[in-house]
């Protein structure tokens, strides 16, 4: 391949046009796992996995620019979501385990998220203890070298075709403050684990609550140390908020443009809104990308914490401005690939991954510096 960016723009945006698939994802169950493996894999045989991860851990090492010229023609291409079943692996404990894990976590876990054999979910959030993590009931006594693991997490996306988890559990019991906590990679198959299903408001079966009784872990399983997972939670919630959302964000904006030329001239008030999410867009992108370029070769900041936000309340705005435009019972608004469906799934957006609120207190106060809130 050539050093030139256009060369491997040019490139990447012919292999996704004789690559992308035709048929769109499944929303969730046992064929969603199906398609996301299958795409992953097609993407590894191709040499377009891991992009930016480090040719050490099978990536291949190529820039953040580069990385982001992916991002432009994968979503240009009309490529599966990033948004789907590989959306943790890929952005959550693949990133994590580069930054925290140990050689034998990287040896034996990135090569098989990067070739498309397994897939990963994320155990943060309980009832009771959302983006209060510090708060969280779960906990694991140590016996011997393993843990024994009790409690519940919820909100857990595609916990019921995931292998491993990326789990955020209390583990000493004495302590008051997020110096309790330890991040683990459980293995969902382990005796003592129950899964059950939450139909979102969107319709698909994509979230779980997850019940774990007495669940064996191997004390190896610890990426970052033990009582030391608050420190590796933040690695992975950086991740989350920084470019993750990056194809996402590309592919609104594109949207944007679909809905400008479907919108008719004398529809003024709603051409002049379009043309202020064009604008809000094209603001948060160039954002979005002096982050990414600044955070190279670094685990991302709080700054994050504004691309998160950012990109979350944009793209409720859009698909409300989808809606509108368009009419609740349009063709292109109604079904399960529709506006609608993207406009109730958008409202996940402000909670996952830290709520609207909690960005903001970050922002005010790691990134500006202002005094701490009542707490």
């Amino acid at each position: 391949m050539s050093g030139s960016i256009t060369d491997f723009r040019l490139e990447a945006r012919r292999w996704l046009e004789g690559n992308v698939p035709s048929n769109p994802s499944p929303e969730d169950g046992p064929a969603s796992r199906e398609y996301v493996l299958a795409w992953q894999r097609t993407q590894a045989a191709g040499g377009w996995a891991g992009i930016a991860w480090p040719k050490e851990v099978g990536g291949r090492g190529l820039s953040v620019l580069e990385q982001i010229v992916w991002f432009e023609e994968y979503a240009r291409a009309a490529a599966p979501s990033p948004l789907n079943a590989s959306f943790v692996m890929l952005n959550h404990a693949g990133p994590t385990l580069i930054a925290c894990g140990t050689p034998q976590q990287k040896a034996y876990h990135l090569p098989r998220i990067l070739a498309g054999e397994v897939l990963w979910c994320q155990g943060f959030s309980e009832p009771g203890s959302g983006s209060d993590l510090a708060s969280l009931r779960t906990r694991g006594r140590v016996e011997g070298d393993e843990l024994v693991i009790d409690g519940q997490k919820i909100w857990s996306s595609f916990a019921d075709i995931a292998d491993w988890q990326e789990l955020l559990i209390r583990t000493d019991p004495n302590a008051k403050t997020s110096g309790a906590l330890s991040w683990l990679i459980c293995p969902m198959n382990a005796p003592g684990i129950t899964v059950r299903p939450i139909r979102t408001m969107a319709g698909p079966h994509k979230y779980c609550e997850v019940f774990y009784d007495s669940v064996r872990v191997p004390l190896s399983n610890i990426v970052g140390g033990l009582n030391n997972g608050w420190a590796t939670a933040m690695s992975t919630l950086s991740f989350e908020r920084g470019t993750a959302s990056l194809a996402l964000l590309i592919g609104l904006i594109l949207k944007v443009e679909e809905l400008l030329a479907a919108c008719p001239p004398q529809r003024h008030e709603m051409r002049a809104r379009l043309a202020r999410l064009r604008a809000e867009g094209a603001a948060i992108r160039a954002m979005t990308y002096r982050f990414a370029l600044d955070s190279e070769n670094a685990v991302p900041d709080a700054s994050g914490s504004i691309v998160r936000l950012a990109f979350a309340e944009f793209g409720q705005r859009v698909t409300a401005a989808a809606v509108d435009l368009y009419g609740i019972d349009a063709p292109e608004v109604v079904g399960a690939h529709g506006w609608g469906h993207d406009y109730l799934d958008a409202f996940s957006e402000t909670i996952a991954g830290g709520t609207a609120e909690i960005q903001r207190n970050i922002i005010a106060e790691r990134v500006l510096g202002l005094p701490k809130g009542p707490r």
